[in-house]
């Protein structure tokens, strides 16, 4: 069977030389006649392993020695409860959120359990099809939070505040896919299935200095200061998937980096884009300034031709383009692995729906 043209939303495609590599690891691992799903975390062929997936992330974000790195498991969705227990004080503590989606929701709702939780700004009025400007986010709160990208709505912020306060940044889907400033940012998180690696592990990279400060009790898995102490091994960490990883931020670091991949995600942006502002059968759900470079999320202007464009997309070898079942309509989503060849194939059989 031929090679889909993965458009998933996550788990995401990856390059082929980390399904290759990664294959061949779970034969034998690095020639040592043992398999990376069955070698300890702590041995000397591992521990190696998760000192480079630290390390590459920093490389590739340009940040320095104030920022520590750390692979946890739980989701980003775990990372919606730790950055309150993390970052919220304990007395009277206070955070600004941006509500941008589904996610940003949920981070909200999950840091009411520790403190107040003021939303500067909301694009729910028009179910998200934007991303809030000329908002304002005043002093006195502990942190402020957003989400870069919005893989249901197909949104993305392209600036940033200037905030006088700590920046967090939820960066699932599209960590890795463009160049910023990230030393603007004091703590960025990523679930690696969108962008980075195989489902089970999730990022954290965060500037040292603005932890222990909320003087609150944190349980001991929750906390970011233990987990850079024990070097992402203060449990069993998700081992298989963290290896993947490293192959995949290797394979974008031979490549060109983020600058490189940028350029190809611009790229095949801007082809599935011009075909839906040209073709009077689709349109998106989002402002156009406001348009994910990683995540298009479009519909169909007639849908009595929903059944010809799913059976001729399908035909075509085209897997993941069902948009997100709060939805509806199709989503493709462009991470940094798909080639401009499986865009190309998708507007091909776009045009051909008169």
């Amino acid at each position: 069977m031929s090679k889909k043209h993965n458009f998933s939303a996550g788990p995401c495609i990856l390059p082929q030389e980390v399904f290759e590599k990664s294959a061949q690891a779970i034969l034998d691992f690095n020639g040592i006649g043992l398999s990376i799903l069955e070698i300890s975390h702590r041995s000397k062929d591992f521990v190696p392993v998760m000192e480079e997936a630290r390390a590459i992330v920093k490389r590739l974000l340009k940040l320095g020695d104030d920022y520590e790195v750390v692979y946890l498991g739980g989701g980003a969705s775990l990372q919606f409860l730790m950055v309150p227990f993390n970052l919220m004080k304990a007395e009277n503590g206070k955070a600004a959120y941006l509500d941008t989606g589904t996610w940003a929701a949920n981070a909200i709702k999950e840091a009411k359990h520790l403190g107040q939780v003021d939303v500067v700004a909301s694009s729910k009025d028009e179910n998200y099809s934007y991303i809030p400007k000329n908002y304002t986010v005043g002093e006195g709160y502990d942190y402020f939070h957003c989400t870069s990208n919005n893989t249901i709505y197909g949104t993305q912020m392209k600036t940033f505040p200037d905030v006088p306060t700590s920046l967090v940044c939820d960066m699932s889907s599209d960590i890795f896919s463009r160049v910023l400033d990230f030393s603007k940012f004091d703590l960025i998180y990523a679930g690696a299935q969108k962008n980075m690696g195989p489902a089970g592990v999730t990022m954290v990279c965060v500037k040292k200095d603005i932890l222990g400060k909320t003087g609150r009790n944190i349980p001991s898995y929750l906390d970011y200061s233990l987990h850079i102490k024990k070097e992402s091994m203060f449990n069993t960490p998700p081992v298989f998937p963290v290896y993947a990883t490293l192959l995949t931020l290797q394979h974008l670091e031979n490549n060109g980096g983020i600058a490189a991949a940028e350029i190809r995600n611009e790229a095949k942006a801007k082809l599935l884009y011009g075909e839906i502002d040209r073709n009077p059968m689709f349109e998106t759900f989002c402002k156009e300034e406001d348009r994910s470079l990683m995540n298009v999320s479009f519909k169909l202007t007639d849908e009595s031709k929903k059944e010809e464009f799913d059976n001729a997309w399908k035909a075509a070898g085209i897997n993941g383009l069902n948009g997100h079942r709060s939805l509806g309509g199709y989503r493709a989503s462009l991470y940094n692995a798909l080639p401009i060849e499986s865009v190309q194939v998708l507007v091909e059989v776009m045009n051909s729906i008169k």
